[in-house]
């Protein structure tokens, strides 16, 4: 309250100080369009109140301007240009007070936010030597927020990677995205049974969190056995290096928050030297107007240039190739043993 008072005093003395030496100095020099900048500061430092009265000011600076000039230098599309500026600076005064910040701490909040899941996005240090991994997050419209997130933890030699998607994309499907992000996260590691535990989280809460797909995968990294478990989620795919193709995982199980138990059926098997596991979301193979099987065969053909290229430069190519002409969340998760 005192910041916003003090800037408050601040911002009217420089209105009523800028009014007077309009009038009676030279409107060359002090310009009644710097009232502008005013009340784009006032928009964005003051609370409401605050903000009226700054107006006020301006209005009364304007008014002397007239009364001593006359009414050259007050233009109507001056007039128009500052009652434009006004609603903007109410409009970003408001959603601040929704949000209780001040200044611009609610853009600096958002960066943070987008830097905490940029960093959750990454898997965790792997022997380079015996492992190999690249991730890929490509939200729609660009946005840094959507609807596919990535949660990750080691422990030794046990590798645990969760790839989730929620339903709807971008910045729409962010907010929730946020929230189910931190608390998989948490469960990740903590619980045996992971993708239960987070179906039990989802069926508990009051409101429908949309519909959410998950696949999770255990890897050991001192022998390469590997387990998966799937919910709603597209069917993870190997590549196996004894017969140089790429096998569907047999993984499935129900969407996540429909069914009070959930029932899982897993995928188990070993990665061998050459061989890779390959993690998506349905964005790398729904379009409309397409059938899911057949964009999974497209997304295998496609796969199929990532043995010659390299798993970790193919694997952004795979991605923008296959979301090519459409605007969805897109992930990849690759994981390989070299």
């Amino acid at each position: 309250m005192a910041r916003d008072r003090n800037l408050l005093i601040t911002l009217s003395a420089a209105t009523l100080l800028l009014g007077a030496l309009a009038a009676r100095v030279s409107t060359e020099w002090f310009s009644p369009s710097l009232f502008i900048l005013v009340l784009l500061n006032g928009g964005l430092q003051l609370r409401m109140r605050s903000l009226a009265i700054l107006v006020g000011a301006v209005a009364v600076s304007l008014v002397y301007i007239a009364a001593v000039l006359g009414v050259r230098p007050v233009t109507p599309g001056l007039l128009v240009t500052i009652g434009f500026t006004t609603v903007l600076g109410f409009l970003m005064a408001r959603t601040r007070g929704k949000l209780g910040v001040q200044g611009l701490r609610g853009d600096a909040m958002l960066l943070e936010l987008r830097d905490r899941l940029r960093r959750q996005g990454e898997l965790p240090p792997l022997n380079r030597k015996e492992w190999g991994s690249r991730v890929v997050l490509k939200q729609a419209g660009g946005s840094s927020f959507g609807g596919d997130f990535l949660v990750s933890m080691r422990h030794g030699d046990i590798l645990e990677v969760a790839l989730v998607d929620v339903s709807g994309k971008g910045v729409d499907a962010g907010t929730r995205a946020l929230m189910l992000s931190g608390t998989f996260g948490g469960l990740l590691g903590s619980v045996d049974s992971f993708l239960p535990a987070c179906n039990a989280y989802l069926h508990r809460q009051p409101e429908g969190e949309g519909f959410v797909t998950a696949v999770h995968l255990r890897l050991d990294l001192s022998t390469g056995a590997y387990e998966i478990t799937s919910a709603g989620h597209p069917p993870v795919v190997k590549f196996d290096a004894g017969t140089g193709t790429w096998q569907v995982s047999a993984a499935k199980g129900v969407v996540l928050g429909v069914v009070p138990d959930l029932h899982c059926e897993p995928d188990s098997g070993v990665l061998r030297k050459g061989d890779a596991l390959m993690l998506y979301t349905d964005g790398l193979i729904e379009q409309p107007g397409r059938d899911i099987d057949s964009g999974l065969d497209r997304l295998l053909g496609e796969a199929e240039r990532l043995v010659p290229s390299g798993f970790y430069d193919g694997a952004r190519p795979l991605v923008n190739s296959m979301s090519a002409g459409h605007n969805d969340d897109c992930a990849l998760i690759l994981i390989w043993r070299p």
